[in-house]
């Protein structure tokens, strides 16, 4: 999560949508950059509401805007299954060794997943908690363009960023009969998706 301050504008980081990376690119420019613990780092928009606003609040009466980058459901469950199939993750439970990625999302799918399935939800993170997007601005990962012309201009600064934190490349395609039954259990997901910003 970065603050910028004078900007008036907070980026709540979305697990697996690029903001390794433009944390990296945007970090200097910002009054607050909360890097470690994950739970500091990707703090969704309930609990910033929650526990940050309030203390920045306290700092000046100053109208924050909120900005995430949410990415494609299957595209997103895809980083997450390659990420935790990476070598130093082999024997934990996390680890998704030894599962498909069919099977990876068909875990996702079920009320309490196991571990290795647990990823949370992007639908959660920037909502309200009744179907609405809580976010002032809400971008699509697989646009970049618009997303960084934004930041350009709100934050006047020139955007290059370096490839941090990628997920290892595999080829991963989800079956049509697993891809129907994610958009019949998380419909929230693809909904909250179609409502970022693409162009």
């Amino acid at each position: 999560m970065l603050v910028f301050w004078r900007e008036k504008l907070v980026f709540l980081a979305v697990p697996k949508t690029g903001t390794t990376a433009l944390e990296g690119a945007l970090a200097p420019k910002a009054a607050a950059v909360f890097r470690d613990p994950p739970i500091l780092k990707h703090t969704p928009i309930y609990r910033y509401k929650r526990f940050v606003l309030p203390l920045l609040q306290k700092a000046g009466d100053n109208e924050l805007e909120t900005l995430a980058v949410v990415r494609h459901p299957v595209s997103w469950l895809g980083s997450w299954y390659r990420y935790r199939h990476r070598d130093d993750l082999v024997g934990h439970q996390n680890s998704t060794r030894g599962k498909t990625f069919d099977e990876f999302v068909e875990e996702y799918c079920r009320g309490k997943p196991e571990p290795f399935a647990g990823v949370g939800s992007q639908a959660k993170f920037v909502g309200d908690g009744e179907g609405s997007v809580d976010c002032d601005h809400l971008f699509r990962y697989e646009a970049q363009e618009p997303l960084y012309r934004f930041f350009e201009e709100r934050l006047d600064v020139k955007l290059e960023t370096k490839t941090l934190n990628v997920s290892p490349p595999m080829e991963l395609t989800l079956s049509p009969r697993v891809e129907e039954k994610l958009r019949r259990k998380k419909p929230a997901e693809f909904e909250v998706w179609e409502k970022a910003r693409g162009v």
